[in-house]
């Protein structure tokens, strides 16, 4: 009978994270096939979502309190049809922007090949900074 019984590995189930992670980004899906990809260089901070198939027009951004939203669906419909089945594709990102933001500059999205592209400038004091090197005596 206790042969019978699978082994306690089986049992478990995959745990989800907690909102109260410490790295604070409850939004941010971790799996590489989420279409979600954070990114930076010296001067920007850019957030890249996947959304083949719709058009940019059917897209909503919305970024509040360092929260970058990005949410769509898609519409396309002919009217001279009659649908039995319709595929529909809708999705929504949500992640928490890193580093500090200029609070002068306003974030810019761009759409190309299937893919919005969220730019951040990042403040001017995180920026680094060029050292000169002076020759010594």
């Amino acid at each position: 009978m206790a042969d019978d019984i699978l082994p306690r590995p089986y049992w478990t189930f995959p745990s989800l994270r907690s909102i109260f992670d410490e790295d604070g980004d409850f939004g941010l899906m971790t799996n590489p096939q989420s279409g979600l990809a954070v990114s930076e260089d010296d001067k920007n901070i850019y957030i890249e979502a996947s959304v083949p198939g719709i058009d940019p027009k059917d897209v909503d951004i919305t970024f509040d309190k360092g929260t970058l939203w990005i949410k769509g669906e898609s519409k396309k419909e002919e009217k001279e049809k009659k649908y039995y089945r319709r595929a529909a594709s809708s999705f929504s990102y949500r992640v928490n922007v890193p580093g500090e933001l200029d609070p002068n500059t306003e974030p810019e999205a761009t759409y190309a090949n299937g893919v919005m592209t969220v730019t951040f400038a990042k403040s001017p004091k995180t920026q680094p900074k060029k050292i000169a090197v002076k020759a010594g005596k």
